[in-house]
């Protein structure tokens, strides 16, 4: 994952409140209950964040009770407000 605008960082003629992360394509093995990849309990607080599935399916559980999968071509948004603490990871399916 590596950031689109880093050649604008803290430039203004980029807002600095606007994070766009990529990740390219890859591939994965299939995860087990026992090896997931992706991101581990983590927290956001003050901003939103959004996540698009160009292929595959992503998971994604939050300390708010959320829970759900997204697959190709679903967008998950997510409103940090004052803190929230979310984990994602690519499905076992």
């Amino acid at each position: 994952v590596f950031p689109v605008f880093a050649n604008k960082a803290f430039k203004s003629d980029l807002s600095p409140f606007l994070m766009f992360d990529y990740a390219p394509p890859k591939t994965f093995p299939p995860n087990s209950s026992d090896n997931r990849l992706g991101v581990g309990k983590h927290p956001h607080r003050g901003f939103e964040t959004v996540t698009i599935a160009f292929q595959g399916e992503v998971e994604h559980a939050d300390s708010k009770g959320n829970q759900g999968v997204i697959g190709p071509g679903d967008v998950q948004w997510m409103t940090a407000g004052k803190g929230i603490v979310h984990e994602e990871f690519h499905s076992t399916d």
